[in-house]
């Protein structure tokens, strides 16, 4: 109970009450229970050295605190609901089941506080100090932690459902099994901290910094990962249904057995490796339209290479319209700048999903590079062709060595000629290639007996 001569003291004003403190700094006030809620304190503590003070289940709702010194003060179970106790220094306080709910506290100093089990749904933390703080089991679903330092802070299975997070420093935080889903944690610094199989569901981790992150277990389904740096993290077995991975940092992030079906969905767990293609992954598993225009890729794909440009764009659209008649899908990689910009990796992709490559090699500029990068690599036709009076490059002999490149090279007199034997002489034995390194790809596997 509440020492009766400590709460009349402090109902005497503060100026009164911090003069009784310095004369009597050994002096721990007792003010637990006590009914200091009300009108008549909303003046009264503001300001107020209440440090070591024992407050606890001291109802204090609506009191205003700004500026109070709380330092190892004892508010377990106090009656803090909406209270104002901005810039208050509650450093070490015990505030193990408070009732905070719709309190502020923005700018407070709470470093070292035990908030465990407190009820701070709605309060506004921002840009507060909780440094090394206990919330384990806090209720902070709503809270504004805008700006606010968790570094070191224990958040493990704490409920910070819908919390603003924005800006907030949780560096080396532990965040173990808390709840998460649909909170704002854009920018926050996360480095180091423990998001073992936290809720994140729905959560906005754009632009967040989780470099060497623990995230094992931790459900990302329909979380927001854009331009977030996950370098060193580790996310095994994390849940990543839905989520939106976009510019991710993942260098040395450990990625393995990502469930990409959902937590709510009937049968196996499917599981991938990779965050960035989990989401191309589930696509082609679940939607018949990926796959079937993959497998039109690969059975009508035809891609165009070479430079057509000063009057010979006439070739390309020729090209493309014949191949069309044919029931082929032209993909045309036409290299007018090659000096500006790198396509080697582009022209690898479309060359390994491709069905069949026709590259023309007349005045080449980028094309033996492009060459050099693929054709040694992917078991696919490539068709050369040239127009007359032109020279192949130098290094073109050394790829015929590879026998799906098709020889000899076409050499075509025209635009017309060269239209009028593509069947025959591009596509038929181009076709006939194809078919034999399938029938090399799948031949009949060849066991030894050791």
């Amino acid at each position: 109970m509440a020492n009766p001569e400590h709460v009349e003291r402090l109902k005497k004003g503060v100026a009164e009450w911090n003069k009784w403190r310095r004369v009597n700094p050994t002096i721990r006030p007792i003010l637990s229970g006590a009914a200091l809620s009300g009108a008549n304190l909303r003046a009264v503590l503001r300001g107020a050295n209440l440090s070591g003070a024992n407050l606890s289940g001291a109802h204090l709702s609506d009191a205003n605190l700004i500026h109070a010194n709380l330092s190892d003060a004892k508010l377990s179970e106090a009656n803090l609901i909406h209270a104002n106790l901005s810039d208050a220094n509650l450093t070490g306080a015990n505030l193990n089941g408070a009732k905070l709910g719709g309190a502020k506290l923005n700018h407070a100093n709470l470093s070292g506080a035990n908030l465990s089990f407190a009820e701070l749904t709605g309060a506004n933390l921002s840009h507060a100090n909780l440094s090394g703080a206990f919330l384990t089991n806090a209720k902070l679903s709503g809270a504004n932690l805008f700006w606010a330092k968790l570094g070191g802070a224990k958040l493990n299975h704490a409920n910070l459902t819908g919390a603003n997070l924005q800006n907030a420093d949780l560096t080396d935080a532990n965040l173990s099994f808390a709840r998460l889903d649909r909170a704002d944690l854009r920018w926050a610094k996360l480095g180091s901290a423990n998001l073992s199989n936290a809720d994140l569901t729905d959560t906005i981790l754009r632009g967040a910094i989780l470099r060497g992150a623990n995230l094992r277990g931790a459900n990302l389904q329909s979380a927001a990962l854009v331009n977030t740096d996950l370098t060193d993290a580790d996310l095994t077995g994390c849940r990543i249904y839905g989520v939106s991975a976009w510019g991710l940092k993942l260098e040395g992030a450990k990625q393995q057995n990502l469930v990409i079906t959902p937590s709510y969905e009937w049968g196996p767990e499917i599981t991938v490796d990779n965050i960035e293609v989990a989401q191309f992954i589930y696509l082609l598993l679940h939607n018949e339209k990926i796959r079937d225009v993959i497998d039109t890729i690969g059975k009508k794909g035809v891609l165009l290479l070479g430079r057509f440009t000063e009057g010979r764009i006439e070739i390309l659209e020729r090209l493309r319209e014949k191949l069309r008649s044919l029931g082929f899908l032209p993909m045309v990689f036409n290299f007018d700048k090659p000096e500006t910009k790198d396509f080697t990796e582009t022209v690898r992709l479309l060359a390994n999903m491709a069905h069949f490559v026709i590259v023309d090699i007349t005045n080449p500029r980028s094309t033996p590079l492009e060459l050099q990068a693929t054709a040694p690599n992917y078991m696919v036709p490539f068709v050369p062709i040239l127009e007359q009076g032109q020279d192949p490059f130098s290094m073109f002999v050394d790829l015929q060595k590879y026998d799906w490149v098709l020889k000899p090279v076409i050499a075509y007199p025209s635009v017309d000629r060269l239209i009028e034997v593509l069947e025959d002489k591009v596509v038929r034995p181009a076709e006939a290639k194809f078919n034999e390194l399938l029938a090399r790809r799948t031949e009949q596997l060849r066991v030894e007996n050791v």
